[in-house]
């Protein structure tokens, strides 16, 4: 077996034996570092020395002789060593898949969403700590500080590993369903370094999305959440040129997206449209299906994506939405209409010199002929952002419409 696949088995078996632990000894913070170091020991031996008939046991027993090699050198439980010093053999386990009781574990609702992020990846995703911080563009060990803090959060939240019932079980599946949309939109737009995506966090989100979607083939959010990402996904090669530079939605070519995942993603819109209750993700892939469907921008939909984020604003309000509205509505009405509609913005705090806002902005004074006001706002749009991708496309459209008795925009990529 190659490296990658190893690793990909890997990533497939962390949580389900840290399920199997953690269910059978009860404690998550253990169980979770003696898992990534069964983990991390296989990925050294096996490449070497060949994968085991039985991978899913060889880790669960190199796992749980970590937590007895633990409670061993912790004194405050020696008193408990021998009821855990028996291995735990493959046979002994069940084959539940705990999948998703770990995704409500790591999403608990006491954990900020950095935190839930960093957990979700680590324990359910296979990450390592080193991994997660080289995503996030941060210190390891600020990470790993990160991540403990989050364990010893939910130990303290007293929570039982288990499924939660009635409506608690509803709104903890719509937190686990944003964290990982949250982990897909940092994959797919980072939100800084010099890299405009990171494939590797958008691919891992939508992993976790099939895994929950596998668990709950019913839920319409989910299967929205899925296409909403396999859709996006499918235009990942041409997002960028050779360069790293950024090309739009409008210039890309679309003979070059993946028509398979289009084309899943088409067919799992369809299906949560087909549910009985309308939410914010089965929109957004119905949003990103009318996109798919045009063979070029010129042939968009636009009076349909207009009337999609209409609804989406009625029923999940949020100032992102109302700034995708009006470009939709730029191209339906005027950009004119575009430009009133994101006045309605300005007073929003979220907004405040948020450079998607000045950027579409811009834009859209752009094509009303305004090249000094566009110029300005391409400029602020520039340094307001902390993508190295996004700031070198904004300082292009500011070159572009700049006028002769406009000065250069030295140092346009300084941040205030």
């Amino acid at each position: 077996m190659t490296a990658p696949a190893i690793e990909d088995l890997l990533r497939e078996l962390t949580p389900r034996v840290l399920g199997a632990l953690v269910r059978r000894q009860g404690q998550f913070e253990g169980c979770e570092d003696a898992v990534q170091e069964a983990v991390l020991a296989a990925a050294v031996q096996w490449p070497a020395e060949g994968v085991p008939d039985s991978p899913r046991g060889w880790l669960l027993t190199v796992a749980s002789r970590r937590l007895i090699d633990q409670a061993r050198s912790d004194r405050a439980r020696r008193g408990r060593e021998s009821a855990t010093a028996a291995e735990v053999t493959p046979e002994d386990v069940p084959g539940t898949d705990d999948t998703l009781v770990l995704l409500f574990l790591c999403c608990h609702p006491t954990l900020t969403a950095a935190s839930q992020i960093a957990l979700t990846l680590r324990a359910v995703g296979g990450l390592t700590t080193a991994e997660i911080a080289r995503a996030f563009l941060v210190p390891e060990a600020t990470m790993a500080v990160r991540i403990s803090r989050a364990k010893q959060r939910i130990k303290a939240a007293g929570s039982s590993f288990s499924l939660p019932e009635g409506a608690e079980r509803e709104v903890r599946l719509r937190v686990v369903l944003h964290v990982l949309y949250l982990i897909f939109n940092e994959g797919y737009t980072a939100s800084s370094g010099s890299e405009l995506h990171r494939p590797d966090l958008a691919r891992e989100a939508i992993r976790l999305a099939r895994l929950v979607r596998a668990q709950l083939p019913e839920d319409s959010e989910v299967a929205g959440l899925l296409a909403l990402m396999l859709l996006t996904h499918a235009r990942r090669s041409v997002r960028t040129t050779a360069a790293g530079d950024l090309v739009p939605l409008a210039e890309q070519d679309r003979a070059q997206w993946d028509r398979g995942l289009i084309d899943e993603g088409t067919e799992l819109t369809k299906a949560s449209l087909a549910g009985p209750a309308l939410g914010p993700y089965q929109l957004q892939a119905a949003i990103a299906a009318t996109h798919a469907d045009a063979a070029t921008a010129e042939e968009t939909n636009w009076p349909q994506v207009q009337a999609l984020y209409l609804i989406l604003e009625r029923i999940a309000p949020n100032p992102m939405v109302t700034l995708n509205r009006a470009i939709a509505l730029a191209e339906t009405e005027s950009p004119l209409a575009g430009l009133a509609l994101l006045a309605t913005l300005d007073a929003d705090e979220r907004m405040a010199g948020h450079h998607r806002l000045l950027s579409v902005r811009a834009h859209l004074l752009e094509k009303t002929g305004d090249r000094a006001g566009a110029y300005e706002h391409y400029r602020r749009a520039a340094k307001a952002t902390a993508s190295l991708a996004e700031q070198r496309y904004l300082e292009s459209r500011a070159s572009r419409v700049r006028t002769p008795l406009q000065p250069h925009a030295d140092g346009l990529g300084e941040r205030g």
